[in-house]
């Protein structure tokens, strides 16, 4: 090489090092592209896609290949850089020391950080196009890569690894959420809090979004008929339970519209809503809301009495409830429970015990535990351990509240105080 002009020389050294940053720029790229994106863009016949899904298939031949190709031409570079010093100073050690300190600054700077950078910058982009050149390239050096591999194997084997088992990329349920909250202006906000409450679905079940057994409507049928007939001009709702006797011994369920079809002008008597209403529909409690939504499609209903491990039904889920969660509010609900929460001059907020601490969050931008008790009654008596008594304050997650009034074991008003500053 002593013949070879030093022009020469350094526009080869350029060479390799600008080969050498392709390489960096092809293995970061393919390693930090996103899979999902990936995957679309093949799906619609991308072919470069196509490629780039080919070489990731097989993760051990595309870093074997890049690596390869990255390595010899450092090496190179490295071996020319000792080249050029050796003819034009003699082998003397001092320059042959500066020589290699050069040439690992320009490795470092033109062949792996920057050009790492960038491809870390615009991952899809060079991916996508360096597929073109490393796929025939692999083709060509599969020998060697295929041999380097098997050391590679071995030592996978002694050490009991099986990089296999992590090639599929799964996705958890919160990393979803963070992808559908992490999508920004691609996704209007009221579609993501729906895509958000889409995946939480799983995760709830009814008894969060169940109406209490003391807050429902329902008709008895060993009542006066006259009590029945005010008891349907009155109420609030398309549907009613029918009891007989006593609340336990639920009968069935009655839809408003067909009891007053079935009149026909005359009188509503119990023997009118025996006819026309449905055998109750039962729901064990605990039942994840998504499950209990295809069961209501697959059953053809509406509303479901919810029953504990002992038989005893403790409240009623409709379909409504279920798309609320999802959609948000969207139906008309009754006087008494409109009047669920009530705001105080002075910034403080008045409840019912009843509530449901889920409702609560929603509505009122809380924070309250979720993972216990249902109901601000039952938060608060499991907070005491005890039924506390009127005028008692206290203090869960950061919210003072004071207890306005309590009746039958429960609590049944609650002032809700502005959450207090956390301490730095």
């Amino acid at each position: 090489m002593e013949d070879i002009p030093l022009h020469i020389l350094l526009i080869a050294l350029v060479l390799l090092l600008i080969l050498s940053g392709f390489f960096s720029l092809s293995e970061t790229s393919m390693m930090a592209i996103n899979r999902y994106r990936l995957k679309h863009l093949a799906k619609q016949g991308h072919r470069g896609a196509r490629l780039t899904t080919q070489l990731l298939a097989n993760t051990d031949r595309l870093l074997g290949v890049i690596l390869l190709g990255n390595n010899l031409l450092n090496t190179a570079a490295a071996t020319l850089v000792a080249v050029i010093i050796s003819s034009f100073f003699a082998h003397n050690e001092f320059a042959l020391l500066i020589g290699t300190i050069c040439v690992t600054l320009a490795i470092l700077i033109f062949s792996e950080i920057t050009p790492k950078v960038i491809a870390a910058a615009y991952p899809e982009k060079i991916a996508l196009t360096a597929s073109y050149v490393l796929t025939p390239l692999l083709k060509i050096f599969y020998p060697v890569v295929w041999f380097v591999n098997l050391f590679v194997q071995g030592l996978l084997i002694l050490f009991r690894l099986k990089p296999q088992d992590h090639t599929t990329h799964k996705i958890s349920p919160e990393e979803l959420k963070t992808l559908v909250l992490e999508a920004g202006h691609f996704i209007q906000k009221k579609h993501q809090s729906v895509l958000v409450n889409l995946v939480d679905l799983e995760s709830v079940t009814v008894d969060d979004v169940i109406v209490p057994r003391g807050q429902i409507e329902a008709i008895d049928l060993e009542a006066d008929d006259d009590i029945i007939y005010d008891q349907l001009l009155t109420c609030h709702h398309t549907r009613l339970p029918v009891f007989r006797g006593h609340l336990d011994n639920v009968v069935g369920i009655i839809h408003i519209r067909k009891i007053f079809n079935q009149m026909r002008g005359g009188k509503i008597t119990a023997s009118i809503i025996e006819k026309t209403m449905q055998a109750p529909y039962f729901i064990p409690s605990g039942t994840p809301l998504f499950s209990q939504l295809q069961f209501f499609q697959e059953n053809r209903k509406r509303i479901g009495l919810v029953v504990d491990e002992y038989g005893e039904w403790i409240g009623l889920v409709t379909l409504e409830d279920i798309l609320e969660e999802i959609i948000g509010e969207f139906t008309t609900h009754s006087p008494s429970q409109a009047s669920t929460f009530m705001q105080q001059p002075d910034g403080s907020i008045i409840v019912e015990g009843s509530v449901l601490l889920r409702d609560l969050n929603r509505k009122l931008g809380l924070h309250l535990p979720l993972d216990g008790p249902k109901t601000l009654n039952g938060l608060i008596l499991e907070h005491f351990q005890d039924i506390p008594e009127a005028g008692i304050g206290l203090n869960i997650a950061g919210y003072p509240m004071e207890i306005i009034q309590t009746k039958n074991q429960a609590v049944k008003v609650v002032r809700i105080y502005p959450a207090l500053p956390k301490p730095e």
